[in-house]
């Protein structure tokens, strides 16, 4: 039997990544990469000269099998995302799924998740949270949103630049204008910014300040 590595890759600073990590991707008979280009980057940087594999929300599906039966034939795979840990809003958790409904061992390694720098630094309590990731884009949305409005815990989300300027305006339809949030862009990167203050002050903040990079929000609970 072969094995699966989940490995964590940088959010930004390629400095962020443990020695376990390199050495992992160094010794497995093949990374599955989200998009080869990306983490071609990375490899190069650490020469890492292992083969690449794309792996991503496209193919996952249809490249499942052919994996599994790679593994079970004893290769041992790491599974890298363009950024932060596999699965967490990335390709990762169908085939873990497989691999241990198949009896093939699974082993994730500790590392970066943009998630954790950005709730740590919000200021607001991450004793107890949920991590909801991107919202439903159409279907369902207002559903969950409705939902969330009487949530107690702090709330984690991802969003992309496009579409921040929306979220946060029905964040203070939904959760109320003064609710606390801290925003958090570009982690690890030279251009890091985290803004908090009331999801109003936020919202006037990127209306005169278009959305750069890829964002975390955290919103405080009801």
């Amino acid at each position: 039997m072969g094995k699966l590595y989940l490995v964590p890759t940088p959010i930004g600073n390629l400095q962020d990544i443990t020695f376990r990590a390199i050495s992992t991707l160094k010794e497995v008979d093949l990374i599955l990469a989200e998009d080869t280009r990306t983490s071609g980057k990375l490899l190069k940087h650490y020469e890492i000269d292992t083969p690449l594999q794309s792996h991503h929300m496209h193919n996952e599906h249809k490249t499942i099998n052919s994996l599994i039966e790679k593994l079970k034939g004893g290769t041992t795979m790491a599974m890298i995302s363009d950024a932060g840990t596999p699965a967490i809003s990335d390709p990762g958790f169908l085939l873990t799924r497989a691999c241990i409904e198949n009896d093939i061992e699974v082993e994730c390694l500790p590392g970066a998740t943009a998630f954790v720098p950005a709730l740590v630094n919000s200021g607001l309590p991450n004793d107890r949270f949920i991590f909801e990731g991107f919202l439903p884009v159409k279907k369902g949305r207002q559903t969950r949103l409705e939902q969330l409005a009487q949530e107690t815990r702090t709330m984690v989300f991802y969003e992309s630049p496009h579409k921040l300027v929306k979220t946060l305006t029905q964040f203070a339809d939904y959760f109320g204008a003064n609710r606390r949030i801290s925003i958090s862009r570009e982690l690890s990167k030279l251009h890091e910014e985290t803004v908090r203050g009331t999801i109003t002050e936020a919202l006037k903040y990127f209306e005169n300040k278009p959305p750069k990079g890829e964002f975390v929000i955290v919103v405080q609970g009801k």
